[in-house]
C-alpha cells in the first residue's frame, strides 16, 4: 500500500457492489479517509454470494477494507441533511447510482459542485451520465456482452463466455481512482474541483485496446481462440502429462530454441511456421505437433527445461497455486485484516509497490453503520441529536 499518500483527504462514499467500492478502496489504501454511506439494511454488495464471511459476502469484504461505515436513510429530510454536513467537510464524493438518483435526493453533482467549488464529485454508472443509454442499468456481465468483450472469450464454436472475475467492474474502479487522483493534482494548482463521469462501458472498451484497435484497422472480426493470442503464435496453453503449461515463444530466437528443445527442428524453417504470422495462419497444425511432445512430460519438468532456455512459460495455476505462490508473498498481495466478529479475513492486497510506502494495518470492511455515531460526533452532532435520529430511524448502525 502507498500508506499516507492521500493522508488528510476525506471521501464520502455512496457506492455499492463492485466498481464504486473498488475505487474508494484504492483511495483508502492510499491513505484517504473513506466514509462509506449505506442504506439502513446495507448496500446490495453485502448479499452477493456464494462466498460468505458471516452474513456478508466475501466480495463485500474484499472491496471495502480500510473504510468507516455509516448507515443513513437518505430518503428522509434529516438523512439528506446529515449527508450534506458530511460532504461539507469532505474533499471527494463518489457515487454509483443510476444517473439522476443523487440529484433527486438533493445530492447531485450540479448542486454540490456549485455549493462546494473545491469538491471533486465522481459518478460511476453503467453507460455514462449522458447519451441514449444513460438510463440503462448494467452490471459487469451485461457490459462484457454489450461492449464486445464476451465475443472474444471461449474456444472456436463455443457458446458465449464471460471472464468469471468481474474485470469490467474492477477496471472501472481503477479508472475512477486514477481520475480522482488526477483531479486532486489539478485542484492543488487551481483550487477547483469538478464532476467526473466514469462508466463501465468505457472501461470495457478500454480493456480491449489491442483487439478493438485491430478491428478498427482491418474490420476483421476476432475469432475465439481459447488460450491463444490472436496476434502471435505460439502464445497459448498446451496440455502436459499432468496439467497445462502456458508458453509464449513467438519471438524468432525463442521459437528456434523451443523447436530444438522439442526436437522439432524441421519446423524452424518450414514456410508454414517460419514466422509468427505464418504460425498464426497454421495454428491448428502447429498446436498438434507441439502438443504431441508436451504431453510426454509433466508441467514442472517442462517449466524447468524451458526457463533454463529463457522461454516464457508458466503453469496454468489454480487459486490453490496462486495463494501459495512465493511471488504473491514477496509482493504482499495476500493481506489480512482482523475482524471483530469473524476473526482473520484474507484478501488480495494493493497492487502498487513503492520504495517510500509506509506499512499500514489493513482494517476490515465495516459492519453496516459501525461508525455512524462516532463519525456524526466528529461532524458536530451532539448525543441528543444522534439519539433522536436513531429513534426516528434516520440513522442506523450495529453500535449502541
Amino acid at each position: 500500500m502507498l500508506g499516507n499518500a492521500l493522508e488528510g483527504v476525506t471521501v464520502i462514499d455512496f457506492t455499492q457492489i463492485a466498481a464504486g467500492p473498488v475505487s474508494t478502496m484504492l483511495l483508502a489504501d492510499m491513505g484517504a479517509r473513506v466514509i462509506k454511506v449505506e442504506p439502513p439494511n446495507g448496500e446490495m454488495g453485502r448479499g452477493l454470494g456464494p462466498g460468505w464471511i458471516g452474513d456478508d459476502s466475501a466480495l463485500f469484504h474484499g472491496f471495502n477494507r480500510n473504510k468507516q461505515g455509516v448507515s443513513i436513510d437518505l430518503k428522509t429530510d434529516a438523512g439528506a441533511e446529515v449527508a450534506h454536513r458530511l460532504i461539507a467537510g469532505a474533499d471527494i464524493v463518489v457515487e454509483s447510482m443510476r444517473p439522476g438518483v443523487m440529484a433527486r435526493l438533493g445530492l447531485g453533482p450540479a448542486e454540490l459542485c456549485t455549493k462546494h467549488p473545491a469538491l471533486i464529485y465522481c459518478s460511476i454508472s453503467a453507460y455514462g451520465q449522458e447519451g441514449p443509454y444513460a438510463q440503462h442499468a448494467g452490471v459487469d456481465g451485461i457490459l462484457q456482452a454489450d461492449a464486445g468483450l464476451m465475443s472474444l472469450i471461449g474456444t472456436p464454436g463455443s457458446e458465449p463466455c464471460k471472464v468469471q472475475a468481474p474485470v469490467v467492474d474492477v477496471m472501472t474502479g481503477y479508472i475512477a481512482a486514477l481520475g480522482i487522483v488526477s483531479k486532486l493534482a489539478q485542484r492543488a494548482r487551481d483550487g477547483r474541483g469538478g464532476h467526473l463521469d466514469v462508466n463501465l462501458f468505457n472501461a470495457a472498451l478500454a480493456l480491449q485496446q489491442s483487439s478493438l484497435t485491430s478491428y478498427l484497422a482491418d474490420a476483421q472480426l476476432p475469432v475465439r481462440a481459447g488460450s491463444a493470442a490472436p496476434y502471435a503464435a505460439p502464445n497459448q496453453a498446451f496440455r502436459t502429462a499432468d496439467g497445462w503449461i502456458m508458453v509464449a515463444a513467438y519471438m524468432p530466437d525463442r521459437w528456434r530454441r523451443l523447436c530444438e528443445i522439442l526436437k522439432l527442428d524441421a519446423m524452424i524453417d518450414d514456410p508454414r511456421f517460419a514466422t509468427s504470422p505464418q504460425r498464426v495462419a497454421h495454428r491448428a497444425e502447429m498446436v498438434e505437433r507441439l502438443t504431441a511432445v508436451f504431453v510426454t512430460r509433466t508441467t514442472d519438468a517442462w517449466i524447468d527445461t524451458l526457463q533454463q532456455a529463457d522461454i516464457l512459460c508458466a503453469r496454468v495455476a489454480t487459486y490453490d497455486d496462486v495463494v501459495a505462490h512465493p511471488q504473491a508473498a514477496a509482493n504482499r498481495m495476500i493481506v489480512q485484516a482482523e475482524h471483530p466478529v469473524h476473526g482473520t479475513i484474507r484478501m488480495p492486497g494493493f497492487p502498487i509497490s513503492s520504495s517510500s510506502a509506509h506499512a499500514r494495518t489493513v482494517r476490515p470492511a465495516p459492519r453496516c453503520g459501525e461508525h455512524t455515531s462516532a463519525v456524526l460526533r466528529e461532524f458536530g452532532y451532539g448525543e441528543a441529536e444522534i439519539r433522536a435520529m436513531r429513534e426516528a430511524a434516520v440513522i442506523h448502525g450495529v453500535e449502541a
